[in-house]
């Protein structure tokens, strides 16, 4: 066991308009990542994934490159507290 971990992350580029939400909330659920994921007015895509640690740097790995039509430009990640606040992962409209 890993133990869990809570991820902050901030992805731009051409991260809008490509279902790069619809995209991290499938991915998510097949990693089983808790957590949520929204699109930012700049632009840029916000999320947030807690899960087992192995799992959630798997999803960053995805984010790296996300759904194709993405141009993924820049990933800024911090580490967070973990919370266990989530009971599963939604897309914050």
């Amino acid at each position: 066991m890993s133990g869990n971990i809570r991820m902050h992350l901030i992805i731009t580029g051409r991260v809008q308009g490509v279902c790069f939400r619809i995209a991290t909330k499938k991915e998510a659920e097949k990693q089983k990542i808790l957590g949520w994921v929204k699109n930012k007015k700049n632009g840029s895509v916000e999320a947030v994934f807690e899960g087992e640690k192995q799992r959630v740097d798997s999803m960053i790995n995805w984010c790296r490159q996300g759904p194709s039509g993405a141009d993924v430009l820049k990933l800024d990640v911090e580490m967070e507290s973990f919370t266990a606040e989530f009971d599963r992962f939604k897309i914050i409209y």
